[in-house]
């Protein structure tokens, strides 16, 4: 259903406006004012399912925003939100190039070096072990039955 919010809605009365959405409902205003506070009304009630639109003194919508709720990721796939800090990490990762810093992983541990570092001097006092949370695991895991 489409339900209309005047020019003069404030977020609390989105906010109710939104408690009586179902599933699908398309919430339309005509004001970017309006449609800002709608938006985040839907963003911090968390609610999925349903649809704002701006709209033009025409009835055409100019912006439109969805609201879904995030869906598990499948055990083979990584979710949009993994994808997203995976890229991050890699940001991460092209600053410490930047930096002059490397990393190498040993067998259950990951440790920052310096660039200038010789390999055989790998084991040195230069060595950073990072905390990895247990993200990092070393390549024997695939060696290891599951």
């Amino acid at each position: 259903m489409d339900i209309y919010l005047d020019d003069s809605t404030d977020y609390e009365a989105v906010v109710a406006t939104l408690g009586r959405c179902e599933l699908d409902d398309v919430l339309c205003c005509r004001s970017e004012s309006v449609f800002q506070v709608a938006r985040s009304a839907i963003t911090r009630t968390r609610r999925a399912g349903l649809a704002l639109q701006l709209l033009d003194s025409d009835g055409y919508v100019i912006r439109q925003l969805t609201s879904k709720q995030r869906v598990a990721a499948a055990t083979d796939q990584l979710s949009d939100k993994q994808i997203t800090v995976v890229r991050a990490l890699e940001k991460v990762l092209g600053y410490c190039k930047a930096e002059g810093i490397q990393l190498i992983g040993y067998s259950d541990e990951l440790v920052a070096v310096p660039v200038g570092i010789k390999d055989d001097d790998i084991a040195s006092a230069a060595a950073l072990a990072l905390e990895a949370e247990g993200v990092y695991r070393g390549v024997e895991v695939l060696d290891s039955p599951c």
